[in-house]
């Protein structure tokens, strides 16, 4: 067994994954062999997934070996933000051509890691495998291993070829590459009794900014980020730590695991949006660190913060909740969003009425009934249509999403927001949530909405042209064509006779009943008396006679 298959097979044997654990050993030993539907890389490969989770660590070059589209797809597709250097948006890549491919690319790998190290002699280097090269069989570990004897660096081997799985796969690859090759390797400066690690955590938009002045408040200090914002030597000498918080377990719980098992840094699973999650994970790192050796008295000082957080957050998102009531949210996103957006959004006193699941374990899950009760709408797998038709049928008024649904709100003319890792604002802690709350604000009472769901002008113009020359506008128009159209109109469906020959014969022979009128016309048929006795009735000629 290749080491790549080993590493998959390991991946879809974690203990820590609650949908593993369910299952019985004998379907364990299989793994998650679900074959892929064609279309399931659209939500992203493997690679991709390696990439993501590894790119914010902002002092690596990251070498993508495989051909410049593979590098051009992935390059910033994700918001993370950076305090320091700019090394990691640089984009890296062998480029392989078909020459390459014909007589393999493990020299072209070689002569680029050497060019990083001689123009930007970065702290460490991570090879990212793609498709091509794993299936040509560039040994990509063997090369990194003599690069990094040659050169005094770490080059770092990420096995993560697209076609060994999803973007979801592809985190855990990281993550185990992080374990076999970079974590434990170097010391820090000095530890204190203080020291977290938070792991899946990407300083989206800077997020994390929004909490780090909180923990330096109460001297917590986060020796290693993983990996948003964070440094090679800082991930490199997290084994240190004395607690970790796990931020998206879906994509880190490996990592948090074996760290837990190899150098026994305990972890739980918290989240930073909304009020009360921020507050729950702030007192969850302090009672961590106390069971760990911390001084007892950090237990006190974070609850006063919490509290002069929490007091300046709620009197921050009074103003909106007026405004929000009645309105309904649709939750389009997956993960650890979607049980901790749930709870921020419902401190904002907005209304939930479905949160998708596609990407959520057993405990997200139940985290979500525990929120919206045990009938909450949990979608597992929504299709464009039906996103449009809840949008148009108002039965959300707003939908919180990623960047591939915005475009079925726009058609339905309903407000969205991009809750994803593309968004451009930081929605994470105390601030993150009154943060949140404005946009929405702003999104719902923009009166641009009102406007798009209005026709427009040149619509308006082409009805009102379809219109004028529909018959009924030529008849309004004309007074001739009208008095045609209503003599040619038919009373009798039996006979067809029309209004202006009945009118006729009535005039011309004074007639006054209808046996008279069906002696004079064709209007023979039951079905036509009731009609001859209202024309009778209002026939001008007929008055005189009926008097007499």
């Amino acid at each position: 067994m290749s080491s790549l298959a080993a590493t998959v097979r390991n991946i879809f044997d974690e203990p820590g994954c609650a949908k593993n654990g369910s299952k019985s050993v004998a379907e364990r030993r299989k793994g998650c062999t679900k074959q892929l539907q064609p279309g399931s890389a659209a939500g992203g490969c493997a690679f991709d997934g390696a990439k993501i989770a590894l790119q914010p660590f902002t002092d690596v070059a990251h070498l993508v070996h495989g051909p410049i589209a593979c590098e051009g797809n992935s390059w910033d597709n994700r918001g993370s933000a950076s305090s320091g250097l700019n090394l990691w948006r640089t984009a890296f890549t062998t480029d392989l051509t078909e020459t390459d491919i014909v007589f393999g690319g493990e020299q072209r790998l070689c002569k680029a890691i050497k060019e990083i190290i001689d123009k930007w002699d970065p702290p460490a280097i991570f090879v990212y495998q793609t498709c091509i090269p794993a299936m040509i069989g560039d040994d990509i570990d063997a090369v990194c291993k003599a690069a990094s004897q040659r050169f005094g660096k770490p080059v770092i081997p990420i096995n993560s070829p697209g076609f060994v799985g999803s973007k979801n796969l592809g985190n855990k690859l990281a993550g185990e590459a992080l374990l076999e090759h970079v974590i434990g390797t170097q010391e820090p400066d000095y530890t204190t009794p203080y020291d977290i690690n938070l792991i899946g955590e990407y300083n989206l938009s800077g997020e994390l900014w929004q909490v780090k002045p909180l923990l330096d408040e109460l001297g917590i200090r986060i020796l290693s980020c993983i990996s948003g914002d964070g440094k090679y030597r800082e991930v490199a000498s997290s084994h240190r730590a004395r607690a970790a918080m796990l931020v998206c377990s879906k994509s880190m719980i490996n990592v948090a695991r074996r760290m837990k098992e190899r150098y026994g840094i305990p972890f739980f699973e918290g989240s930073f949006y909304g009020i009360q999650d921020s507050s729950d994970s702030l007192r969850q790192i302090a009672r961590l660190l106390v069971e760990r050796g911390a001084p007892k008295e950090l237990l006190g000082r974070t609850d006063a913060v919490i509290a002069r957080e929490e007091a300046r957050a709620w009197a921050a998102i009074e103003p909106y909740k007026p405004r929000f009531k009645g309105k309904k949210v649709l939750l389009i996103t997956g993960g650890v969003k979607s049980w901790s957006v749930v709870a921020a959004l419902q401190e904002a006193g907005l209304e939930l009425v479905g949160t998708s699941v596609k990407k959520s374990t057993k405990e997200d899950k139940e985290r979500i009934k525990e929120l919206m009760g045990q009938d909450a709408h949990m979608i597992e797998d929504m299709t464009p249509r039906e996103m449009y038709r809840m949008l148009k049928e108002a039965e959300a008024d707003i939908m919180l999403s990623g960047g591939k649904s915005q475009f079925v709100a726009l058609k339905a003319a309903m407000p969205w927001i991009d809750i994803n890792q593309e968004r451009c604002h930081a929605y994470l802690g105390y601030v993150g949530m009154v943060k949140l709350a404005e946009e929405i604000d702003k999104s719902l009472s923009n009166p641009m909405w009102e406007q798009l769901r209005q026709p427009a002008p040149w619509q308006v113009l082409a009805k009102a042209m379809v219109q004028m020359r529909s018959p009924l506008a030529e008849i309004a128009c004309d007074p001739a064509l009208g008095e045609t159209a209503r003599r040619a109109k038919e009373i009798c469906f039996c006979n067809k006779v029309d209004l202006g020959t009945i009118e006729d014969a009535i005039t011309a022979h004074g007639l006054i009943s209808v046996e008279a009128v069906r002696k004079h016309t064709n209007a023979v048929g039951g079905c036509c008396n009731r009609r001859i006795e209202g024309i009778l009735a209002a026939s001008p000629s007929a008055l005189p006679q009926a008097a007499e």
